[in-house]
């Protein structure tokens, strides 16, 4: 059976190729990505329990490439397996209800949805989970300043 999109994303545990986000965060610019690699190691540091509650919720206030709410998501996944075993029900719930962004642009605020929901549109037919909008958890407006 081939493997899926979603597989790919927040199943595979070996790559076989490098992290799109990896690649992102060694480009230099007035934005600075963080390396899966490095928001993993900061994720360990918090307590492990907390991927395991079906009511722990996570925001992340500055999203660019999405990484952090994706790596959460990995670890969300996991941790509730046994309380929501059902996967589609399971990835509504952490979707919905537990992953929460601001974006600092559009351009990121698109990224970061690409990289969380496997879809640039969280209402679109690519999605991993069903928004009823276009932003899904991952929010962005315009601020003009005077």
């Amino acid at each position: 059976m081939a493997e899926s999109f979603f597989d790919r994303v927040y199943k595979n545990k070996t790559q076989h190729t490098p992290d799109v986000l990896s690649c992102l965060a060694n480009l230099s610019n007035d934005e600075v990505f963080t390396p899966p690699e490095v928001v993993n190691q900061m994720l360990d540091l918090l307590p492990q329990k907390l991927f395991q509650d079906p009511n722990t919720t996570f925001l992340d206030p500055a999203c660019k490439t999405g990484v952090f709410l994706r790596e959460i998501a990995k670890r969300l996944l996991v941790g509730l397996e046994d309380k929501i075993p059902d996967l589609q029900e399971r990835i509504d719930h952490i979707f919905h209800k537990q992953l929460y962004g601001i974006a600092i642009t559009e351009l990121t605020s698109l990224l970061s949805r690409r990289s969380l929901y496997c879809s640039k549109y969280p209402n679109g037919p690519y999605s991993i989970t069903h928004f009823d909008d276009a932003e899904g958890n991952i929010r962005y407006r315009r601020i003009y300043n005077t």
